[in-house]
């Protein structure tokens, strides 16, 4: 590389318009004094570049560099890795470092593919907190940084005051100066403070026009006074506030350049007059694109570079004749038109801010791992606050949302527009039982509706900054008209300006903007919607009369479950993905044929997937995370044991209460005495086990016709599998094998699913209401946990449970949609020690009601006070870890947990191979569901001895950074 490179004592990267030290000077003459004329021209060219053309492309850069000596390249489409390579191609043969520049608006996405992408400017618009827009721009300047980049030619300043603005729009952060200056103002320090250049434009003005500069000349109709006062506001700011760099537009401005139709760019009394010397900005001037209709149908090529340096301007930007150009360079100076002092005025000052970004020490970028370095995950987190503060919420008239008694609701979903909801729709039934009302015909939707609470229609259009966003007169009419019958929360994940179609929004109860529709503002907006979080955003624009600008309603958060990047709660990605290494690695050896995860923090859930099949079979099923497994014994604290603890809210029970006044068929029993706290602490000295499905076998060991029949009658309803039916009455045989059975010997801990049994028994007798709908009134209806159910075959698709054993010994058939536990089974498959059916997702709102001291959704279903007794370790002294009906941590080396958890967690396993554990110090709730026992539960639990589950939890602790 043919640098000019002198020994320099010390640098300084600074940025803005601070006062050059010696060793820069020094640098800069030593430079520009072995420049020839054509050389210091040169300098002065930014040439468009790109990285996803031909040799023949790149070859006239080259040409470029090497005989005109440019001073830099903009880099249009193509892709990173592409263009670092022709970057360092580039930077070598260049006797000058040169600037590399970019339009990276909303990250280098705008240009390249592979790279990140953050909000439109819109968007960014409606966040309240200038923390987090000033954290955009350090992110993009990283980026920016990466590739060897030195000016992100951003933020736009322009205040789009024209709604029909077919150029600016989106790419406006609104349409007040304030606004926009406080916005731009944040993004340009944190571009800066990470040493990248910004640049404001597009001076004096884009924000009033009607048409398009790349395509002709817009006029903007202002007078001098208008675009003093609101205009060039941005302009004064962000230069007071050390701004780097401005880019001219091609605009038509009567009232500051009287010349008929003569472009701004090109404008002596625009550039020099009042960017100069009435704004005093000494930076870096940009032209816009000299390509641009705008000023390249005004003058030819090399004409109008000419006028636009004459103008005042210092780089000229995407030049189309670089040759030509200096010829007429050459020719000003030749009849006086262009002076020495001029040029080096210009080239001086670009060899500083080379100096400045470090070009005098140019090193290539290194090509290793710039994917990944340019797509990490902490962009991704920074991405979700910044939608999670977007979000706007301008209409709430009724206080549909949050939506909280999701009990009393009936919901449906309606998609209007051409792009994908997925989603949207997803992480909506994540909180709720909706319905997606598919039919094309408006009559027969209007039918189908008539008889759900609220309706949430999704307005979705393809995520473009210049796509038309605009309803069609059918979309209109299907608002109209549903509106008019239902309770409808309209969501719009489109530019605000969408809703100006809207002429009456009287029916209409709430209004959502969303701003765009990508995954991020999909996950973020039901959220708001169920009070997982609340709505922080402020409209950026008005729309017409309706709703102003800086309008929005603050929602309330109801302690739902969010969907968050893990770093936003203090945990690591990176360390989190070892789960998937264990779950595929349980799986490849046969320790379960697939099985859930859900990973929570601080209410948010971090990690949530699905790993295999139902079966081991050809051509089984992938398991879903909507997918059901049977629970086993989670059931005892998902199911019964909160109902326990509302019996204590009622006074009805203690921990003394014994069982003789619970169940009175047991006074006189060698069990009367057994206390509450005895049975849920396992030192009741009940038998741990009895397998009464045995007595109900005959002598070939098959369900016998004393006990059993194929249809169900009036004797025989207790459905235990596919075409086997027990007696009605055998439940009263199993309670009185368990009052009749013997004591063991020695009050210790010895584990028992009679207590759960019996507090069946107990819950149903004292409400005159079944388990089932206990557990599902008092807690899953309201919690949203729609999965969680017994019998899951009454309610869902037999294709949507997984199957957990091909039974050989009781049923002799695949147990498929039934309880696994044979005593559940012979209960109907409602018992109070196993029978539920659930998701992980649904297990995990359970365990956060229980970390959240009782509260859920706005509701409390618990008392602190009486979840405080139940998670208490009464016997740990004596060597009993468990806590009143929950499990705890073991107390040696042998234990339920990875022993790297909270003494004050709390939780339980299952047969089947299910765990979920919460632990209130560290606010994690962690859900494990497989299928462990298929095909043979006994088979050995190759999933306990090589403490799959545990290790997943150890990974998860391993993860908490903070």
């Amino acid at each position: 590389m043919r640098y000019i490179l002198i020994f320099i004592l010390f640098s300084i990267v600074s940025f803005g318009q601070k006062k050059s030290n010696l060793s820069q000077e020094v640098w800069v003459d030593s430079v520009y004094n072995q420049l020839s004329f054509d050389e210091k021209v040169g300098q002065l060219f930014m040439v468009a570049a790109y990285s996803n053309k031909d040799e023949a492309h790149n070859k006239s850069i080259d040409k470029l560099i090497e005989e005109n000596k440019i001073g830099g390249l903009i880099f249009f489409q193509g892709g990173p890795v592409r263009q670092a390579k022709l970057t360092n191609r580039y930077q070598a043969k260049s006797k000058v470092p040169l600037f590399i520049g970019i339009d990276a608006e909303w990250g280098l996405s705008m240009r390249l593919d592979s790279t990140y992408r953050y909000p439109w400017n819109m968007t960014l618009g409606a966040i309240q907190d200038m923390k987090l827009i000033e954290k955009t721009g350090n992110q993009m300047a990283k980026q920016s940084k990466r590739m060897g980049i030195h000016f992100n030619f951003a933020p736009v300043v322009d205040i789009n005051t024209n709604p029909k603005n077919p150029i600016i729009g989106n790419r406006s952060f609104g349409e007040t100066k304030e606004n926009v200056t406080l916005r731009a103002l944040a993004l340009m320090k944190g571009l800066q403070d990470e040493g990248v250049y910004a640049t404001a434009k597009h001076f004096p003005g884009h924000g009033d026009t009607s048409t398009d500069s790349h395509h002709t000349l817009p006029t903007v109709q202002f007078d001098k006074n208008r675009l003093d006062d609101v205009e060039l506001y941005p302009y004064k700011e962000l230069i007071k506030n050390g701004l780097t760099s401005v880019m001219v537009a091609h605009l038509n401005v009567p009232s500051i350049e009287p010349r008929e139709n003569y472009p701004t760019s090109i404008s002596y009394n625009v550039v020099t007059n009042i960017l100069k010397n009435e704004l005093q900005f000494n930076g870096l001037i940009f032209t816009d694109a000299l390509n641009m209709k705008g000023a390249s149908n005004f003058k030819k090529p090399g004409d109008i570079d000419l006028e636009a340096f004459l103008a005042g301007n210092d780089i000229l930007l995407f030049a189309e004749n670089v040759p030509v150009a200096i010829k007429k360079f050459n020719e000003a100076k030749a009849d006086g038109r262009l002076t020495e002092e001029r040029l080096a005025y210009s080239v001086k000052k670009i060899l500083a801010y080379k100096y400045k970004a470090n070009l005098q020490n140019y090193q290539p970028i290194v090509l290793e791992n710039l994917y990944n370095d340019l797509n990490t995950v902490e962009y991704d987190a920074l991405n979700y606050q910044l939608y999670e503060n977007a979000v706007t919420v301008i209409k709430n008239e009724t206080k549909s949302i949050p939506i909280a008694q999701l009990d009393k609701e009936k919901i449906a979903y309606v998609k209007l527009g051409n792009d994908s909801s997925e989603v949207f729709v997803t992480k909506l039934k994540s909180y709720a039982n909706v319905t997606e009302i598919t039919s094309k015909n408006l009559d027969s939707v209007l039918v189908e509706l008539q008889d759900y609470t609220k309706v949430i229609i999704g307005y979705h259009k393809s995520d473009g900054a210049w796509r038309n966003h605009n309803l069609t007169f059918r979309e209109l009419l299907w608002i109209n008209q549903i509106a008019k019958q239902n309770d409808v929360i309209l969501t719009f994940f489109t530019k605000p300006y969408s809703l100006l179609t809207i002429k009456n929004f009287e029916s209409v109860e709430t209004i959502i903007v969303g701003y765009q529709n990508n995954a991020i503002a999909q996950t973020v907006v039901p959220q708001v919607i169920f009070g997982a979080i609340g709505s922080k955003g402020k409209l950026p624009v008005s729309i017409e009369e309706h709703f102003k600008v800086n309008e929005g309603i603050e929602t309330l958060a109801i302690q739902r479950l969010g969907f968050e990047i893990p770093e936003n709660v203090g945990m690591n990605s990176k360390i989190l993905t070892k789960i998937d290494s264990i779950a595929k690695y349980a799986i490849d050896k046969k320790m379960t044929p697939g099985l859930q995860v859900v990973v929570a923090r601080k209410g948010k859930v971090v990690y949530q997937k699905s790993f295999g099949n139902h079966t081991y079979e050809d051509g089984a099923t992938k398991v879903q995370n909507t997918d059901l497994y049977d629970i086993a014994s989670l059931t005892k604290i998902i199911g019964t044991l909160p109902n326990i603890m509302q019996e204590f809210d009622k006074g009805n029970l203690t921990l003394e209460s014994k069982l003789k006044m619970m169940l009175p068929v047991f006074k006189g029993s060698n069990k009367e005495d057994a206390t509450v706290l005895d049975m849920l602490t396992h030192q009741a000295r009940f038998q741990p086990w009895i397998p009464f499905y045995k007595a109900t076998l005959d002598s070939l060991n098959k369900p016998s016709e004393k006990y059993y029949r194929t249809r169900p009658t009036v004797e025989f309803q207790l459905k235990v599998a596919e075409d086997l039916y027990l007696r009605r009455d055998y439940n009263d045989t199993i309670i009185k094998i368990i009052a009749d059975s013997e004591l063991l010997s020695k009050k210790q801990y010895k584990y028992s699913d009679f207590s759960f049994i019996l507090f069946k028994e107990y819950l149903e007798k004292q409400n005159g209401k079944t388990l089932e709908y206990l557990a599902k009134n008092n807690f899953y209806n309201q919690l949203g946990a729609t999965s969680i159910t017994y019998n899951p075959l009454h309610y869902f698709d037999r294709s949507v449970v997984v199957p957990t054993e091909n039974d050989n010994y009781f049923r002799y058939q695949p147990v498929h949609g039934y309880v696994h536990d044979m005593a559940a089974a012979m209960q109907g498959g409602i018992s109070g020690h196993a029978g539920l059916f659930s998701n992980a997702l649904d297990i995990a709102k359970v365990m956060q009601m229980y970390l959240q001291k009782g509260n859920y959704g706005g509701m409390q279903f618990i008392t602190e006070a009486t979840l405080q007794k139940f998670n208490t370790c009464y016997f740990c002294k004596d060597g009993n870890r468990r806590g009143v009906g929950f499990d705890k941590p073991q107390l040696g080396n042998e234990g339920p947990t990875c022993g790297c958890v909270s003494l004050t967690s709390f939780g339980h396993t299952g047969f089947t191979g299910t765990m979920t554990w919460a632990d209130p110090e560290k606010e994690i709730v962690y859900v494990f569901l497989s299928n462990r026992t298929y095909p043979d539960s006994n088979a050995t639990n190759k999933l306990s001895k090589e403490n799959i589950r545990e290790n997943i939890q150890k990974v998860i602790y391993e993860s908490i950074i903070e």
